[in-house]
């Protein structure tokens, strides 16, 4: 039986990896549970794990050095599994320097993680999600479920049509697992929506359902957005997210991609949207 290591255990796919897959070996920088160990993936060489065959990476994709990957093809890494983000393209473009700093920061980990498999004979499989939830754990389904508790309604832009498919830490989980031993997986990258795709707002009125209540989702023009954080970055120069009219504008664009490999490949069968809070 071949060891499995994930790097990652506090990440929302890595706390689902601890129930799919228990008697793996799992990385944090504050070991709290049996099965977990320390390794800073800034100084990986203080990492004295055993051997291990195949490892799956739920932490930062960028984080992944070519020390780090040395350290682990010399701990027998075989195969890795490791998530990036379809983030990669949607961000490429944007106007927030950040988020292009971030999308470049995913483009060059897959490639670096691609280049160090094929000169050390290591299978590698990128997985990219898109909008990942896990109720009250996630900054996206459930940080607007805070703020619909918080304020009662949620503000919409332009009547936010822009299309999701918002995917379960849960589904992404099993799908790592479940492509470990699939050979027809090596040395691909997989591209991983959820089980439906919906408006924003569809997605917000869902939330609300979730939460028992009513969906009040009041929608303003772009231009007041743009006037609102405006303002927000006269009063608060400093809070740059706050200051990110971006996401707010983005409610009106489609991220949309196709699973259609995955299922085919591993048989990826990702749940409706349904959140359970």
């Amino acid at each position: 039986m071949t060891k499995l290591l994930v790097i990652g255990a506090t990440s929302l796919v890595g706390r689902r990896l601890a129930d799919i897959a228990p008697d793996a070996t799992f990385t944090t920088r504050k070991p709290k549970r049996s099965g977990e160990v320390f390794l800073d993936l800034m100084h990986p060489e203080a990492f004295e794990g055993e051997c291990f065959d195949d490892v799956i990476v739920t932490s930062p994709i960028w984080l992944i050095t070519d020390t780090v990957l040395d350290m682990l093809w010399r701990q027998g890494m075989k195969r890795i599994i490791a998530f990036s983000s379809t983030s990669r393209f949607t961000k490429t473009f944007s106007p927030e320097p950040e988020e292009r700093r971030i999308a470049d920061l995913l483009s060059s980990a897959e490639a670096r993680i691609e280049a160090f498999g094929a000169t050390h004979d290591v299978d590698w499989t990128i997985l990219r999600p898109t909008l990942i939830y896990d109720e009250g754990l996630d900054q996206n389904v459930s940080r607007i479920a805070q703020m619909i508790d918080r304020l009662g309604f949620f503000p919409l832009c332009d009547g936010a049509k822009g299309l999701r498919q918002p995917v379960h830490a849960r589904d992404l989980a099993k799908a790592a697992v479940d492509v470990i031993n699939i050979d027809a997986t090596r040395d691909k990258a997989y591209d991983l929506s959820g089980g439906e795709t919906l408006s924003y707002r569809d997605m917000v009125a869902r939330i609300f359902a979730a939460k028992g209540k009513a969906a009040r989702v009041p929608s303003f023009p772009a231009g007041l957005w743009k006037l609102g954080f405006g303002v927000i970055g006269v009063i608060k120069p400093g809070a740059a997210l706050k200051n990110n009219v971006n996401m707010a504008l983005r409610m009106n664009t489609d991220l949309v991609f196709d699973h259609s490999a995955a299922t085919r490949d591993f048989g990826y069968d990702p749940a409706m949207f349904k959140p359970v809070f």
